[in-house]
């Protein structure tokens, strides 16, 4: 039982890896800015369930501060890519005058 549960987990990090090979077909070629960013977006969460599996895999939980640190650095990102696409700029600078 235990071997076809670790095969049921490579069988999924496989499927994820031919998921973020198609989502980076989409970035490259997507017809706008907005469909990149959420491509970007998607991959941020594969390689979140990729880690998790792995955290199962490995039967440890190391790799949690790894997973909250994708989520962190892909919502960040999300955010500032949206932000752009919205005024052009990331941060801006509104100065009292």
């Amino acid at each position: 039982m235990e071997k076809l549960f670790d095969g049921l987990l490579i069988a999924s990090m496989v499927l994820l890896a031919i998921s973020i090979g198609f989502i980076f077909y989409r970035i490259v070629k997507g017809p706008s800015v907005s469909d990149r960013v959420v491509s970007l977006d998607s991959i941020g969460i594969h390689l979140i369930s990729m880690t998790a599996i792995l955290c199962v895999y490995f039967r440890t939980t190391a790799y949690t501060e790894v997973v909250l640190l994708i989520g962190i650095l892909s919502f960040i990102g999300t955010t500032a890519f949206s932000k752009f696409i919205e005024g052009g700029v990331v941060i801006e600078r509104r100065r009292d005058r």
